[in-house]
C-alpha cells in the first residue's frame, strides 16, 4: 500500500468523478490536478480546503480504524467530495507522488487513473482499452508479418 487506506479510496472516487463527469461544478477543478504542477497542485489543494471550512479530524466509525474527516456529516455532499479529495491530493503532494496521476495512454480514451502500482507501470485507466490497446498492437503485428 503506497498511501493510507482511506487515501487510496479518495484517490478513486475522485479519478471516478473526473471520468464519470457527475458534480458538474467540482470535475472540471479535479480534472486540473492531472496535468499541474506540485505548486499548482498545492494552491488548487488548499483552495478546495479553505472554501469548505475544513477541519481535519481523527474518526472511526463503519468498521474503520481512525482516518481523517476535514468536513461534518451534515456538510453539503460536494462539500465533502472535494475536502475528502483535497486531502488524498495533500498526502500525494507531500509524498512527491504527482506523477502518479496520469491520463490513460490509450489514443481514444482521456480518462485519468492513479498508478497504484509497486513499480509505477499503469498505463490504462481500466481493462476496457488495456485489452483494445493490446489486441490493436497483436493485430498490428500479425498482419505485418
Amino acid at each position: 500500500m503506497i498511501f493510507a487506506h482511506d487515501t487510496e479510496v479518495s484517490l478513486a472516487a475522485a479519478a471516478a468523478l473526473v471520468n464519470t463527469g457527475q458534480f458538474k461544478s467540482l470535475r472540471p477543478r479535479l480534472a486540473q490536478l492531472w496535468e499541474m504542477t506540485e505548486d499548482e497542485a498545492a494552491d488548487l489543494v488548499n483552495t478546495l480546503l479553505k472554501e469548505a471550512n475544513a477541519l481535519p479530524q481523527l474518526v472511526k466509525h463503519d468498521g474503520w480504524d481512525y482516518h481523517l474527516h476535514a468536513t461534518s456529516p451534515q456538510a453539503p455532499l460536494a462539500d465533502r467530495m472535494a475536502v475528502e479529495a483535497a486531502m488524498a491530493f495533500a498526502d500525494v503532494i507531500r509524498t512527491g507522488e504527482l506523477a502518479r496521476l496520469r491520463v490513460c495512454a490509450a489514443a481514444d480514451c482521456d480518462d485519468v487513473l492513479v498508478d497504484l502500482s509497486k513499480n509505477r507501470s499503469r498505463r490504462f485507466c481500466g481493462l476496457t482499452c488495456a485489452n483494445r490497446v493490446n489486441v490493436a498492437a497483436y493485430r498490428s503485428r500479425r498482419s505485418a508479418s
